[in-house]
């Protein structure tokens, strides 16, 4: 009998780390950045995105995730910086509304650390990325946690007299955190 009960507690376990997590709880999960103004650090958010994912642990490599995010839900702490940086010389929200990034290879680092591959999108420029990440399990959910740096100079974000990085730094690191379920 002792040896029924340890099976099953293994079927169990092994079944509940199998779960494929593909149902991203949006009003749980944010999408932040840090940049430097005139050498002050600043942060801000995206009140809206959209998300696909599919993310077994049990099979990292056949991961496959896609967030699209709206960038007129840019909250820098300020409305006048939010008109300002919707407009055509930095995101230019009328022609590109929406910034894309498509993983591609997923890659196990072991533990819960994971690096994903793939290709961010803003204002019609496509970069690849590398973008380390963490999952950890929480009961029939889980929660995705990661940064990674993009330079606004390769999207173009910041034309004109805002194309030098004098006052506004070329570097702006992304922060995430994406809870999903296994639903």
């Amino acid at each position: 009998m002792k040896r029924f009960i340890a099976c099953m507690a293994m079927l169990t376990a092994f079944a509940a780390h199998a779960a494929e997590y593909n149902q991203v709880q949006l009003d749980k999960s944010a999408i932040n950045f840090t940049y430097q103004q005139m050498g002050v650090k600043m942060d801000g958010k995206f009140k809206k995105f959209a998300a696909k994912l599919s993310f077994d642990p049990a099979k990292p490599s056949a991961a496959k995730a896609v967030f699209d995010v709206d960038l007129a839900s840019i909250d820098t702490g300020s409305d006048e910086s939010d008109q300002e940086v919707a407009g055509k010389a930095w995101f230019n929200t009328k022609a590109f509304p929406v910034a894309r990034f498509v993983s591609g290879a997923v890659k196990s680092l072991g533990g819960n650390k994971y690096e994903v591959l793939g290709q961010l999108t803003i204002k019609g420029k496509t970069q690849e990325v590398v973008v380390p990440a963490t999952f950890t399990a929480q009961g029939k959910g889980g929660v995705f946690d990661g940064a990674f740096v993009i330079r606004r100079g390769d999207f173009s974000i910041g034309e004109g007299a805002w194309a030098k990085f004098d006052i506004l730094a070329n570097d702006i690191q992304i922060k995430f955190r994406i809870n999903a379920s296994s639903h």
